[in-house]
């Protein structure tokens, strides 16, 4: 394991029921922000002391700096790890060609069919989530693909086509839904244990190292 600090940037292009930063998410700048510089410092004065950054969000890659805010931290001698929902894969691709990134993670919401219902975006263009997951599984960049399972939104049916989707993979983790107060949709729940065990039995039928996490 790394010793790591995170960074959470403000603002994302999807509207998920279940998001837990969705301050982050709705109002960013009605968030106390630190300006990169700040993060720096603190950074510096972490030297030895921190191995990596955790650069989540929101969604990181929708910050127009962010290759030039990651190159900082490389130069710096930290590692980082990126989270990312999958939207903009010309940028992500233009991070991995230029040796940036040492981990990413990317969430998987649902079957790609039910990606607008998980998303709130109508009509969504599932096509650059698509092409992220593949340019991901391509890039030779250590890596994990990770759904929250939500009680009232998921089915045996999205991980069995979840399953299909992500076959032959090393990492993908079932995190437990954790209801954080500030969530953007009502009435939702985490799912049971055993509806999780149920999902994983799923989903290990196409990725025997499926994982379960947060239980």
């Amino acid at each position: 394991g790394k010793v790591a600090c995170t960074v959470f940037t403000g603002g994302c292009n999807f509207r998920c029921p279940f998001c837990q930063n969705s301050d982050l998410v709705i109002s960013p700048a009605l968030t106390p922000t630190i300006a990169g510089e700040e993060i720096f410092g603190f950074l510096r004065k972490r030297r030895g002391l921190l191995d990596a950054i955790c650069i989540s969000g929101g969604e990181p890659l929708l910050q127009p700096d962010i290759a030039e805010f990651i190159m900082r931290c490389r130069e710096m001698g930290y590692l980082v790890k990126l989270d990312t929902n999958g939207s903009f894969p010309d940028l992500l691709q233009r991070l991995i060609d230029a040796k940036l990134l040492n981990y990413i993670a990317m969430d998987i919401k649902t079957a790609p069919e039910r990606y607008s219902v998980l998303t709130g975006v109508r009509n969504i263009d599932i096509g650059p989530v698509l092409a992220s997951v593949d340019i991901i599984r391509n890039s030779g960049v250590e890596h994990e693909f990770r759904t929250t399972v939500v009680n009232e939104l998921h089915s045996p049916a999205d991980f069995e086509r979840i399953g299909q989707w992500l076959k032959g993979e090393e990492r993908y983790f079932l995190q437990l839904f954790v209801d954080s107060g500030a969530l953007i949709g009502t009435g939702l729940s985490p799912a049971s244990e055993g509806k999780m065990r149920e999902y994983l039995s799923i989903v290990q039928k196409y990725i025997p190292t499926a994982k379960l996490r947060g239980i």
